[in-house]
C-alpha cells in the first residue's frame, strides 16, 4: 500500500512551453499512474478509459491540469487512467544497447498495470479503451500494431494521429546528432552516465537546427520532428496502417478523427499566421504533397486558395488529417469497425484566430474548459455552446468505451459517413473530400534516412 494523493514526478523532457522546468530535479521515479473512479468498488465493473497524452514524443506529463480525469469519470460513469511515459531521448531515441521504443514499452507496462489492478478501482479489465491525441494518438496507433499490447485493450480512440514512423537508420542518425552535442557516441555505455536534463537539452539543440539536415533526414527535419516511434522489426514490426490492413485491429473497435484546421496552431506558434509567402507555400507543397504531381493537384483542387491556405492544407493533411483517415480506411479494409469524426468548431479563445486547431479536442473531451494551456483556446469564460459541445464529445467517447458505439454510423468506403462536431453537430459525408482524393493512393511508409 502506498500513499497516493499527488501526481508522481514527470519524466525528463524538452523545453517546449517551459516543460523542462517542470521536470527539473524530479528524481527517476517517473513511471506513475493516476486513477479517477466514480465508484471504487471491485464489483462495479465500469468501462475504463486509459489516456495517452501528446507532446510530439518530446514533452508530456500526466499531471497537467488539462488531463484531470475527474469530470470525465464523474459525469460519464467511467474509470479514467492517466500515466507518464518516457519521451525524447529517454523514450524514443535509437540507442545502441537499449531496446527501441522505450516510451511505447512504458505504455504497455501501464496497460499491464491496468489489467492487473483496475478492478480494485471499480474498472472492468475486459472493457479497457485507450485514447490519445497527437503523439498520444500516434501511440494508440502503434499499440494497435504491437504484439506485446495484444489483449490489453478492447477499444481505441486515436485523435489527430501523426503519420511519422521512423526507420531504425533515420532514428539512429538523429540520435547520433544528439549524442554529438555532448561529445559522445549514441550508445548505452556513453549516454547512461549523462544527467537526464542534459540529454533533453541536447535533443532541444538538435531540434533547433534540424533544417540543416533536411537533405539527410527529409520531411521530419522540415517539420522539426526529432523523435517518433521506430519500426524496428521487434517492438514495432510494421507501421500501424500496414498492421491494420493485415487485420491486426479486426477485433478492436476504433474511433479516429482530426480537427479541421490542424496546422493553424503551429502556423501561429511560428509567427506565420497571415504572413505565409508564396515561396513558403510552394516549398511546403513541394516537400509534403504526395507524388510528383501533388503540388499541382492541390492547386487544381483548391483553385481559390491563397498561399496561407495551401500551406496549412498540405501541412494539416501530411501530418495529421490523412494519417488519421487512412487509419480508419485500413481498419475497414480488413473488415474491422471504425468510426470517424472531424472537429470543426472554431475555437473562440485568442480572438478566434485559430479555428478548429490542433489540440482543441483535448479540453472538450476531458471537460476541462477552464484549466491548463489548451483552455486558452476556449476563452476565459466557457460559453454554453462550449459546454454543450464538450458534453456531446464526452458522451460519445464514454459511450464508445462502454458499448463500442459513439452514436453515429460506422465508416465505410461507400458513404464515408463521419460525425462532424460543431456548434450544430451532424453526420455527413467526409468533409475533406478534395484532400482525401489527393492522398488516396499514399501509403504513409516508414520514413527513411535519405543519405548518410
Amino acid at each position: 500500500m502506498r500513499e497516493a494523493v499527488s501526481y508522481g514526478p514527470p519524466p525528463p523532457q524538452g523545453g517546449h512551453f517551459g516543460m523542462d522546468a517542470l521536470s527539473q530535479d524530479a528524481g527517476d521515479n517517473w513511471l506513475t499512474v493516476n486513477v479517477w473512479s466514480p465508484e471504487p468498488d471491485p464489483g462495479a465493473g465500469l468501462p475504463v478509459m486509459v489516456w495517452i497524452q501528446g507532446g510530439a514524443y518530446v514533452v508530456g506529463m500526466s499531471g497537467l491540469p488539462e488531463y484531470d480525469g475527474g469530470r470525465l469519470a464523474r459525469d460519464n460513469g467511467v474509470v479514467v487512467v492517466t500515466f507518464n511515459y518516457r519521451v525524447g531521448i529517454e523514450g524514443f531515441a535509437q540507442i545502441e544497447g537499449a531496446p527501441a521504443n522505450r516510451g511505447l514499452l512504458d505504455q504497455v507496462a501501464a496497460l499491464e498495470w491496468v489489467r492487473d489492478n483496475i478492478r480494485a478501482f471499480g474498472g472492468d479489465p475486459d472493457r479497457v479503451t485507450i485514447f490519445g491525441q497527437s503523439a498520444g494518438g500516434g501511440s494508440v496507433a502503434a499499440l494497435l500494431a504491437m504484439d506485446s499490447a495484444a489483449g490489453l485493450f478492447r477499444r481505441a480512440v486515436a485523435q489527430s494521429v501523426p503519420g511519422t514512423f521512423f526507420s531504425p537508420e533515420l532514428a539512429a542518425d538523429i540520435t547520433a546528432a544528439c549524442a554529438a552535442e555532448l561529445g559522445l557516441q549514441p550508445t548505452v555505455s556513453d549516454l547512461s552516465g549523462v544527467a537526464p536534463h542534459q540529454l533533453s537539452a541536447a535533443a532541444d539543440a538538435v531540434g533547433a537546427k534540424m533544417g540543416q539536415w533536411a537533405q539527410r533526414w527529409g520531411r521530419p527535419a522540415h517539420r522539426t520532428i526529432p523523435f517518433s516511434p521506430v519500426v524496428d522489426g521487434e517492438v514495432l514490426a510494421v507501421t500501424p496502417w500496414q498492421a491494420l490492413t493485415d487485420g491486426a485491429g479486426r477485433d478492436i473497435d476504433l474511433l479516429v478523427g482530426h480537427t479541421r484546421d490542424e496546422q493553424r496552431l503551429f502556423t501561429a506558434l511560428n509567427g506565420l499566421l497571415g504572413e505565409v509567402s508564396e515561396e513558403q507555400a510552394v516549398n511546403a507543397l513541394h516537400v509534403f504533397a504526395p507524388g510528383p504531381d501533388g503540388a499541382r493537384r492541390y492547386r487544381d483542387a483548391f483553385p481559390a486558395a491563397g498561399a496561407g491556405e495551401l500551406y496549412e492544407l498540405v501541412h494539416s493533411d501530411w501530418l495529421f488529417r490523412m494519417p488519421s483517415l487512412h487509419l480508419a480506411e485500413a481498419q475497414t479494409a480488413a473488415d474491422g469497425r471504425a468510426y470517424v469524426y472531424e472537429l470543426a468548431w472554431p475555437a473562440p479563445g485568442m480572438g478566434g484566430a485559430l479555428g478548429a486547431c490542433h489540440g482543441l479536442d483535448v479540453p472538450l473531451v476531458f471537460g476541462n474548459l477552464d484549466r491548463g494551456q489548451p483552455a486558452m483556446l476556449i476563452g476565459e469564460a466557457p460559453s454554453p455552446e462550449a459546454e454543450a459541445l464538450s458534453a456531446r464529445m464526452r458522451a460519445a467517447w464514454a459511450g464508445f468505451a462502454a458499448h463500442g458505439d459513439p452514436g453515429w454510423p460506422a465508416y465505410d468506403t461507400d458513404e464515408r459517413l463521419v460525425q462532424r462536431f460543431d456548434s450544430r453537430s451532424a453526420v455527413t459525408a467526409y468533409p475533406e473530400e478534395p484532400s482525401r482524393l489527393i492522398w488516396q493512393n499514399h501509403t504513409f511508409p516508414v520514413l527513411p534516412l535519405i543519405s548518410r
